[in-house]
């Protein structure tokens, strides 16, 4: 397993963690899963599911394991009558807060999140005084969140959250699909969603990430927009992009989970989603992803990276100068042989943007 740290934390996450959402409704059945999880190496799991039964083996699993485990647990999402539901009364949050760490023998959560913000109406609620994130910042303060965070489908909400200076780490849907602007939650052009992503990771808050198969219809060539892509190109394409700290697919079985593992030992070629440059929309042209489909490059650069910390320089990434320094070669290193632009599948001008980044950093 690959672990990422977490910027303002000492946690290591696992980049592949566990959404609870699919878990089966048989308990046993959910305890063996997630206790198949830890023992090959995931660390991260989301305390977020459709009905209450997969609280019970989450529990089950955690026993003897609490410290070897980091959890999301969601301000707002109840269990009233067994399934989920959605609420800011602050009353119910409270009392099903009080549940979850009864029903999960803990006493505190490493993460808590204010849960599903996609309105500007529901964010303005939640942050008014006496509201649900006022009470958050209150077990925040008596340990029993370690850091503070949101889920939302929305940037423009998501960036609101940022300001605050209290996000360590928050859950946003990432794939290829949302990115380029197809399906329900792909919400923001694909500039304003990099642009998230990279000011995120100028302020060192990490991103976990939900739906990355978009609802399973990028594994599927019939729903796809780019043809069908596999379990491991979807979770390779959210890793890639600046902040993100873990992606949390939702298993329904063992089989599940075993296909999402088949990450851990992929191929660079397994991995390789370039295919999607094929049918990304015009917006998208000329833009380096860092896919690195360009690789390897004959003299040796890491074109992707070049570009990812030259990107984040320009919107004002203080760290990312250092990076740059660190690689072992430099945009100033190409020879211009014209190999990663005739595989760039964005039909990105590689050799004249390595002259503009090598005159930026001055290396």
């Amino acid at each position: 397993m690959e672990y990422r740290k977490l910027p303002h934390g000492d946690e290591q996450i696992s980049v592949i963690g566990l959404g609870g959402g699919s878990l089966p409704e048989d308990v046993d059945k959910g305890a063996e899963i997630v206790s198949a999880a830890i023992d090959n190496g995931i660390n991260f799991f989301d305390l977020a599911p459709s009905y209450q039964p997969p609280f019970y083996a989450f529990a089950k699993a955690f026993v003897g394991r609490r410290d070897k485990v980091l959890t999301q647990m969601h301000f707002g999402a109840v269990y009233g009558d067994g399934k989920y539901g959605w609420t800011q009364d602050l009353d119910k949050i409270k009392e099903q807060i009080d549940w979850n760490f009864k029903t999960i023998g803990t006493d505190y959560t490493d993460f808590g999140y204010l849960h599903c913000i996609d309105t500007h109406e529901d964010l303005d609620k939640a942050l008014a005084p006496g509201g649900v994130w006022e009470y958050m910042k209150s077990l925040k303060t008596e340990g029993k969140i370690r850091h503070l965070g949101f889920s939302s489908h929305e940037p423009g909400i998501a960036r609101r959250l940022l300001e605050t200076g209290l996000v360590d780490l928050f859950m946003f849907s990432i794939n290829p699909a949302y990115d380029y602007q197809k399906g329900e939650y792909a919400k923001g052009e694909l500039a304003e969603r990099l642009e998230l992503y990279r000011d995120c990771e100028k302020a060192g808050v990490g991103i976990s990430v939900m739906k990355p198969f978009a609802g399973g219809q990028l594994l599927d060539e019939k729903t796809s927009l780019f043809g069908r892509l596999t379990h491991t190109q979807c979770i390779q394409y959210a890793l890639d992009r600046p902040a993100v700290l873990t992606v949390l697919p939702g298993v329904r079985s063992l089989e599940d989970l075993q296909v999402a593992l088949r990450y851990v030992e992929s191929t660079p070629g397994e991995r390789d989603y370039s295919v999607i440059g094929e049918f990304t929309p015009q917006s998208a042209e000329g833009i380096c992803v860092y896919c690195n489909h360009c690789q390897p490059c004959p003299h040796g650069l890491n074109v992707g990276l070049i570009n990812k910390y030259y990107d984040l320089a320009l919107a004002g990434d203080e760290m990312a100068k250092g990076h740059y320094d660190k690689l072992p070669l430099h945009a100033s290193d190409c020879v211009k042989c014209g190999h990663c632009e005739s595989r760039c599948p964005f039909h990105v001008k590689q050799e004249a943007r390595m002259e503009e980044i090598a005159g930026y950093f001055g290396k």
